[in-house]
C-alpha cells in the first residue's frame, strides 16, 4: 500500500526547514498537522487548592514551554512577584531559551540538559540538593518523568497549572489518512474518543516515545512505525525509513 496522506498530531512547524517538509517533498506525500490533544489553563482560584506556595521554593523545574508559559500566567493572575533569586532547571536547551519571553535570561540562574531529557536534568539537579524544587505540569504527567525525579535526591513538589484534554474533532472534518502519527498516550485517548468505532485495517500506526507505543498496543492496534529505537532517535528519520522501505516493496 502506497502512503499518499499523512496526519502528524502535533501542531504545523513554524519553520520552514522542519524535516516533515523535505520528506513531503521527497516521497511525494500530503503531511497534515492536527494536535489530537490541546491545553487548556487551571484558574487561580481552582489553583489554590493544592495549596502550593510558590515563594517556597528557590527553584522552578520545566519540562515543557506550556509550563512556562501558565507559570507566569498565574504569578501574574495571583499577584505573585518571583525574586531574582529563583532558578530555573529546564529539560532542554530549547525550553531553557523560551524563558526569554518572562525573564532577562542572562541575569538569571538557568541550567538545562544537554541532550533533551529528563534524566540529564536530574543529574544536574542533584548537583544542587539545597534547592527546594517546585516541578511545574500537567494533570497528565509522564509516568518516566516522575519516576526518575521521584528516585532522584532531590527534594521537590508538584504544581498542576494547566489540563491536557481532548482536541475534538468537528463533524464535517475529513479523516481519511494513510498514516497516523502520535506522541504521547493522551493522543491515543483522544482518537477513541473521536472515533468510538475506530478500525485501524490498513492505516498504519506510528508513535514516539514507549508509552505512546505502549498505549498503541494496549488499545488493540497495530503499531507499524516506532521511535525512537537503536540508530533511529527521532520520529521523522523513523517515518522517512518507512516510506524508503515501503517504495522499495512497491517497486518490485
Amino acid at each position: 500500500m502506497k502512503i499518499k496522506k499523512i496526519l502528524v498530531s502535533q501542531p504545523q512547524p513554524t519553520s520552514e526547514k522542519s524535516p516533515y517538509f523535505d520528506i513531503s517533498n521527497k516521497y511525494n506525500v500530503k503531511i497534515e498537522f492536527r494536535p489530537f490533544i490541546k491545553v487548556e489553563p487551571i484558574l487561580a482560584k481552582d489553583f489554590r487548592t493544592q495549596r502550593v506556595n510558590i515563594l517556597d521554593h528557590t527553584a522552578i523545574i520545566f519540562n515543557a514551554r506550556h509550563g512556562i508559559d501558565h507559570f507566569f500566567r498565574l504569578c501574574e493572575e495571583m499577584r505573585v512577584t518571583i525574586p531574582e533569586t529563583m532558578k530555573y532547571f529546564c529539560v532542554s536547551e530549547s525550553v531553557a531559551l523560551y524563558l526569554q519571553r518572562y525573564i532577562h535570561y542572562r541575569k538569571r540562574k538557568v541550567f538545562y540538559g544537554a541532550s533533551g531529557k529528563m534524566a540529564d536534568l536530574v543529574i544536574i539537579m542533584n548537583k544542587h540538593l539545597d534547592e527546594k524544587y517546585l516541578l511545574i505540569t500537567s494533570d497528565v504527567q509522564n509516568e518516566d518523568t516522575m519516576a526518575m525525579i521521584e528516585k532522584s535526591k532531590i527534594s521537590f513538589n508538584k504544581a498542576i497549572m494547566y489540563k491536557t484534554v481532548s482536541n475534538d474533532f468537528g463533524t464535517n472534518e475529513d479523516f481519511n489518512y494513510d498514516m497516523l502519527i502520535f506522541f504521547s498516550p493522551q493522543g491515543i485517548s483522544s482518537l477513541l474518543k473521536n472515533f468510538p468505532n475506530f478500525e485501524q485495517g490498513d492505516i498504519q500506526i506510528g508513535c514516539f516515545g514507549v508509552a505512546t507505543a505502549q498505549a498503541v498496543r494496549d488499545a488493540g492496534m497495530r503499531l507499524d512505525i516506532e521511535a525512537p529505537v537503536a540508530g533511529v532517535p527521532s520520529m521523522t528519520m523513523a517515518l522517512e525509513n518507512y516510506l524508503k522501505e515501503s517504495n522499495k516493496k512497491i517497486r518490485k
